[in-house]
């Protein structure tokens, strides 16, 4: 994985555990996954709140170590509240 990539795990309803990870492509971020090690990396195209939520807290912790700028951060939760209306976002790390 390369450097400016946020990776992290979850598991489905159904139990599976999956390998996930999201890098910046221009103005946006691609999502990628994969349910084994040895597989490939399949682009997720609709990625749920909790994928977005999960970068977000990435987002969040690199901007306190300097690797992200708050810019970063502050678009990012515009984002989330414009593809997921209503929803209650954590308060920033800081």
């Amino acid at each position: 994985m390369a450097k400016g990539e946020i990776s992290w795990r979850r598991t489905d309803e159904d139990g599976l555990k999956w390998q996930v990870y999201a890098h910046r492509e221009g103005d946006g971020w691609a999502f990628f996954e994969r349910e084994r090690r040895f597989e490939n990396w399949q682009r997720v195209d609709q990625p749920c709140l909790g994928d977005w939520l999960e970068l977000l807290d990435g987002v969040d912790r690199r901007v306190n170590r300097r690797l992200c700028k708050p810019q970063d951060s502050t678009r990012l939760r515009a984002h989330i509240l414009k593809l997921f209306p209503g929803t209650e976002l954590p308060p920033p790390i800081r």
